[in-house]
């Protein structure tokens, strides 16, 4: 049995003299323990919503969740709000992918972060605060002792992301739900946390969901990719096959749009033409319709199933996908990481009067 069973997830968005908005339109998938499996497409695709649904954190009032989501077999959609306040933090975990607004403001980062330890593990006093303390080091935060006592605003924002990140590793959660984590982070400190994430999963087994937009971040760190677009998974494969053998118009397009270093100065970049605003509803056809370039009348009569795909095997939502090997594609390269290593705090002399 999978950790992590999501099936036919909707949310739906409801809003007085407003029409209702489907963020998250029949998405299924699973997570095995110990894997790793990445939800990847642009912003607005239902990515976020997805997570949020899963961890029980939409409002109740204006949003419809349809659906099951079976942690361990149990149904997270059925439990009380007593019962997966007892989950969150323990058993599940997220990275929120704005440190800024997670945080919270008049609290110390030590304070929240052995607010969970509390909770959750039966840590008090000193052993909270040297667990706390050895969290931060874990994700490269220099003099931990000292920054437990500094508030958010007095960190820079990848000290603040690293902060949430010790936060969701605290209680060593069997699955972790990570929310774009390195999106405030410089290309070194950003390898490091992946690299963290990767062990994690390694040594204790933890089932990672990853949520990004960085096709380099899939390339070295998810098994199973599972591509989004206007609320549905329109392709979804193993990662190795994903890339070498791209099927649907909406991963060619993501993929050729990553630059490539061996491209010949000036040639322009190729972006997906058009927003993701300019969608079709699914009732009426195929969402990215109005965007794809091999389109037939089929894609704007019949929404697609995903279904799949007789020649690679991927599961695949596409009336006219591209043949394998017919559109050359960038292959973002793994980022690789160097070990963590917090610094050691620089204290500058005070100057006698």
């Amino acid at each position: 049995m999978a950790l992590l069973s999501v099936e036919d997830l909707t949310v739906t968005f409801s809003r007085r003299g407003r029409r209702p908005v489907h963020a998250v339109d029949g998405v299924t998938f699973s997570v095995e323990a110990g894997a790793t499996v990445g939800l990847v497409g642009e912003s607005g695709c239902g990515k976020s919503v997805t997570s949020l649904a899963i961890m029980g954190l939409l409002p109740r009032r204006g949003a419809d969740v349809g659906g099951a989501v079976r942690f361990d077999g149990d149904d997270l959609l059925q439990l009380s709000p007593n019962a997966m306040r007892e989950l969150r933090g323990r058993e599940i975990a997220m990275v929120f992918q704005d440190p800024q607004t997670s945080l919270n403001p008049v609290l110390t980062v030590g304070r929240q972060i052995t607010e969970v330890l509390e909770r959750h593990r039966d840590m008090r006093g000193r052993d909270a605060d040297r667990e706390a303390a050895s969290l931060l080091d874990r994700v490269g935060i220099p003099d931990p002792n000292r920054r437990l006592k500094d508030y958010p605003h007095q960190m820079s924002g990848g000290m603040r992301q690293r902060a949430l990140i010790a936060m969701a590793l605290a209680c060593k959660p069997r699955l972790l739900i990570a929310d774009e984590p390195t999106t405030a982070l410089d290309v070194t400190i950003q390898a490091q946390i992946l690299e963290l994430l990767k062990e994690l999963v390694v040594d204790s087994g933890t089932a990672l969901v990853m949520i990004t937009h960085d096709l380099g971040v899939v390339a070295g760190l998810c098994d199973t990719v599972h591509v989004m677009y206007s609320g549905r998974i329109v392709e979804s494969s193993d990662r190795r096959s994903l890339f070498a053998e791209p099927r649907h118009p909406y991963t060619t397009g993501l993929l050729a749009s990553v630059p490539r270093l061996d491209s010949p100065r000036g040639v322009p970049l190729r972006p997906i033409p058009g927003s993701p605003r300019d969608l079709l509803p699914w009732a009426q056809g195929c969402a990215f319709a109005p965007r794809c370039t091999r389109r037939v009348d089929q894609c704007t009569a019949v929404a697609p199933d995903l279904l799949p795909d007789p020649v690679t095997g991927h599961a695949l939502r596409c009336y006219n996908p591209w043949p394998p090997g017919g559109e050359a594609v960038a292959v973002p390269a793994p980022i690789v990481a160097e070990p963590i290593v917090a610094k050691p705090a620089v204290r500058r002399a005070r100057k006698k009067p």
